[in-house]
């Protein structure tokens, strides 16, 4: 039976792209140990603010830039409230506010200060919201030679979950060499988001969002439909 998978960082709230990945492949493995990037978005994304974008942060407590992201710590000083009254106030006058802020609500208070097991648990939650089936595992727990690096640890993770087909979003298409896949039995796809602009506050469209944005304007029902927006290549 064919099998397809998504390997990923954990990221925070991410932009609609992520869940179309989600929500496409059989089985969507989350990295636990990579290591941190404090230029990427692990712990931040961005929102509407008025006609602009910002950004809103999960502020980390200082540590070695080598760790990887189950070593690293939500800051005991981060304020929860504070990021949810950002997003209270650019949002409270939009169509779907109460129940996605209350879905945030829900996150934010969730028990732990470990980065990865609180970003796991946002992703998990907003699943559920939006009816996602697909299964989540951690990269930690898959039996591979967790030392690989890049392509040759994204071949031995689909070999050891069985895959014959392996969906990246289309940005990392320069990443991988089909025939390194194909000599594997592996088909190489890669997906790309299609831009969708949804009524925001006015003024020009801002595309690509953290998903908050999309669920604030738009709902869940509207936003399931939009998990079905991309295109498929081939590399």
């Amino acid at each position: 039976m064919s099998k397809m998978i998504a390997i990923m960082q954990p990221y925070f709230l991410p932009y609609i792209g992520y869940w179309q990945l989600l929500n496409l492949v059989d089985e969507f493995v989350i990295y636990d140990n990579i290591q941190y990037s404090k230029k990427g978005w692990i712990n931040r994304n961005r929102y509407l603010c008025g006609d602009h974008d910002k950004y809103f942060t999960l502020e980390l407590e200082k540590a070695s830039d080598y760790l990887d992201v189950c070593e690293r710590y939500i800051s005991e000083s981060f304020n929860k409230h504070k990021l949810l009254n950002q997003v209270r106030e650019a949002y409270r006058n939009a169509p779907y506010f109460l129940q996605t802020y209350e879905l945030l609500n829900t996150i934010m208070q969730f028990n732990t200060r470990n980065l990865f097991e609180f970003i796991l648990n946002s992703i998990k939650k907003i699943s559920e919201n939006l009816e996602i089936k697909t299964k989540i595992t951690i990269s930690s727990h898959v039996s591979i030679d967790h030392s690989l690096k890049s392509e040759q640890k994204v071949l031995a993770i689909c070999k050891a979950l069985g895959a014959d087909r392996y969906v990246n979003p289309i940005g990392g298409i320069e990443l991988y060499n089909k025939h390194e896949f194909s000599a594997c039995g592996i088909e190489l796809l890669f997906l790309k988001s299609a831009n969708m602009p949804y009524k925001q506050m006015g003024g020009e469209f801002i595309s690509f969002l953290s998903i908050l944005d999309v669920l604030m304007f738009i709902g869940i029902e509207e936003t399931r439909a939009m998990l079905e927006s991309y295109n498929m290549e081939s590399s």
